[in-house]
């Protein structure tokens, strides 16, 4: 698969490929006209990585996380490391969904002025 077809499919740039070939998260083969070709697994794995940047992992962690979930590969440091990760998602979990049932208070109460607009200019 090409470098645009992995980058339409992951919902990601064609630089972020280029970005993950160059920090070796991600590799590809050369065709005889020097096109990047990628294995059609290269789309879950952009996505995966994607995932671990979002939940606020770096590049090097990412590296170092990898070859976990490829090969099942996992040291004491790295068992580790992926609970205090976990640990650190999960509390960002936690905060967003406070930050949601907040917002659904707003809401909610938003709600109530919507159907009588008079009303929020009473509770002012």
């Amino acid at each position: 698969m090409r470098i645009g077809e992995v980058a339409k499919r992951a919902g990601v740039s064609v630089r972020a490929l280029r970005y993950y070939e160059e920090q070796g998260l991600l590799t590809s083969e050369r065709s005889h006209s020097g096109q990047r070709q990628y294995p059609d697994s290269a789309v879950d794995r952009v996505r995966f990585i994607q995932n671990l940047y979002a939940a606020g992992l770096g590049s090097k962690a990412v590296l170092r996380i990898l070859p976990c979930m490829e090969h099942g590969v996992l040291t004491d440091e790295m068992h580790a490391r992926l609970l205090a990760e976990r640990e650190r998602v999960q509390a960002q979990l936690e905060e967003l969904t406070a930050t949601r049932d907040k917002l659904d208070a707003v809401i909610r109460h938003g709600e109530t002025y919507r159907a009588d607009p008079a009303s929020c200019a009473r509770a002012s």
